[in-house]
């Protein structure tokens, strides 16, 4: 029998200790991030009800790139839409909330100006934010599934299949939505569990075969052009698409939650672009 050297054994489990206690620390400092900027993202959406002037410290003072076409660039058009809002009407509550990158994206039930639902994404530098994206729309009480455009799952699972998922959503959307094998749906769809969220479609597989059928058989009334963004968290993602609808400019936000490698949940928002002339920022909507 071959004699282990103390010595060598002792440096053998102290190197491997070492290895391990790094690998953990730098886990726990990505979750850490992770959680810091989602964090500062709850935080903020939820001071436009507080009303706390904290979290408007997290926004970068010296860059902050809107692309909500309704309100004025940086951190001075932000603040001038908190003076216009009725006082005490505005309410935010964050339901679910995500980071992809430099990309942290939430999922919030409103009243502003109205009561909505709403995707907001912010981009980070630096542990700043930088840059500001969202989609709003009016809330619908009776709905064609019976339920509401902002419950269901909030869990995020699967974070080893973040970039699977992902390529699964592309790809559903580039074939269905943009049209181009829409036959191809049953590969994406859940047949056995397909839980709508879009006021105005039913559940299940046959609800939304239904209503793209419908919508895109009616004069181009309904018609994704183009996606701009896919960003995702485990086994939920959201993509930025902007078409027509009812023949004009629209942007749409689809947040699609996967299970087994197939779409099993699906909530939105619609939301008309501004006409260039009453913009208050030149950045685009997407």
């Amino acid at each position: 029998m071959k004699l282990i050297n103390t010595k060598t054994l002792l440096a053998s489990i102290l190197a491997a200790t070492v290895f391990s206690g790094c690998a953990l620390a730098n886990k726990q400092v990505q979750e850490n991030s992770m959680n810091t900027e989602k964090q500062k993202v709850v935080e903020l959406l939820h001071s436009i009800e507080s009303g706390d002037p904290k979290p408007v410290s997290y926004i970068n003072p010296n860059k902050y790139i809107q692309h909500n076409l309704h309100v004025k660039d940086g951190l001075a058009g932000f603040g001038e839409l908190m003076q216009t809002l009725p006082k005490g009407s505005a309410k935010a509550k964050v339901v679910r909330v995500f980071k992809d990158g430099d990309f942290v994206f939430a999922h919030t039930k409103y009243n502003f100006f109205g009561p909505k639902i709403g995707f907001d994404i912010f981009r980070f530098e630096d542990g700043k934010i930088v840059e500001h994206w969202d989609n709003l729309q009016e809330i619908v009480e009776k709905t064609a599934s019976g339920r509401s455009q902002i419950d269901g799952a909030v869990e995020v699972k699967d974070l080893d299949k973040t970039q699977e998922n992902k390529e699964l959503v592309t790809n559903f959307v580039n074939d269905v939505l943009h049209g181009k094998n829409p036959s191809k749906i049953t590969e994406y769809i859940s047949s056995e569990k397909y839980n709508q969220h879009n006021p105005f479609v039913k559940d299940g597989l046959n609800g939304l075969g239904e209503a793209i059928k419908y919508l895109t058989s009616i004069n181009d009334m309904f018609v994704y052009e183009k996606t701009h963004k896919v960003l995702g968290e485990g086994n939920f993602v959201l993509t930025v698409s902007q078409g027509k609808w009812h023949g004009k400019d629209h942007s749409f936000y689809d947040l699609f939650r996967v299970e087994n490698g197939k779409i099993v949940e699906h909530w939105d928002t619609i939301e008309e672009i501004l006409v260039e002339e009453k913009r208050q920022n030149s950045n685009g909507k997407f």
